[in-house]
């Protein structure tokens, strides 16, 4: 048996330097807002030759049609304006022909700022709600409020290391924080909840058959199930990895999340929620 509660003071340290360092991007830095959020016109074509951009955006400048971002892959060409109409999307179009020759369109879409507000304001409910169930559920089943107390405080470390995460991956690569993001959020509450579940099970069935210390307990339930989270963990991170590297760029930011929040899930199992559980414990005693 390992004594991995010995070691409280550095996960506390650990969790601490990659929180702050998140916050620290959030409120310097901030996030790249999709159009999901900031509304707008996105266009993408498929050229036949290569566009200056920099001439394109200065002929569309005097027809007041501003161009907000721009982004160039090869011969595929996006364009970020606020919200068109569809003359003006004409324009946009026969001021690209004079420069590309050919033009396919890919993409036209146009979104309302309102529906990134709405969308927020749903996530934050379906937080709430969520974590409220947790906690009545784990309350119910272990019994004991502190159980599901520190499964919410480890699920909520897992969402402060996601979002501080995706602002620096945001600020360095250009992720856009869109509809996926909030996705991925959702997936890594339950994804965090799951393997805590697994050592508190541990953790009560040694307190009540053999009537353990609580540290004692958790050390030893910790150590009976960290080689199976890990693999459980690296199996997912893998495929992840997999997807990143060869799945597309429409898809790349979103697996990114999904990755930084099954690493986190991982770590803050056996290393936040069960040392808060015997802190909880302690405290009480």
């Amino acid at each position: 048996m390992i004594n991995f509660l010995r070691y409280q003071r550095l996960y506390f340290l650990i969790s601490s330097v990659v929180i702050v360092a998140g916050l620290f991007s959030i409120f310097t830095n901030g996030y790249k807002n999709s159009i999901d959020f900031s509304g707008g016109t996105i266009l993408q074509y498929q050229t036949s030759r290569q566009v200056d951009v920099s001439s394109l955006s200065e002929r569309l400048k005097t027809q007041k049609l501003n161009v907000v971002e721009q982004e160039i892959r090869g011969k595929n060409l996006t364009l970020k304006f606020e919200a068109l109409t569809t003359a003006q999307e004409k324009i946009v179009l026969n001021e690209l022909k004079k420069d590309a020759g050919s033009v396919t369109i890919l993409r036209a879409e146009t979104v309302g700022a309102t529906l990134g507000k709405e969308t927020i304001a749903k996530t934050v409910t379906a937080s709430i709600v969520a974590i409220l169930g947790i906690l009545i559920y784990l309350t119910l089943s272990f019994k004991s409020v502190k159980f599901a107390v520190s499964a919410v405080v480890a699920l909520l470390h897992d969402l402060l290391v996601m979002v501080g995460g995706y602002s620096i991956v945001s600020y360095f690569f250009g992720a856009e924080l869109n509809t996926l993001f909030v996705t991925a959020i959702l997936t890594t509450m339950s994804f965090s909840v799951h393997d805590t579940i697994v050592i508190f099970d541990k953790i009560r069935e040694y307190r009540i058959s053999k009537s353990e210390d609580i540290v004692l307990s958790a050390n030893r339930a910790v150590t009976e199930t960290i080689i199976r989270s890990v693999n459980n963990s690296m199996t997912i991170a893998f495929m992840l990895l997999a997807l990143i590297l060869f799945g597309g760029s429409t898809i790349r930011f979103f697996i990114v999340a999904l990755l930084i929040g099954t690493l986190t899930g991982t770590y803050s199992s056996p290393f936040v929620a069960t040392p808060f559980l015997v802190w909880l414990e302690k405290r009480k005693k």
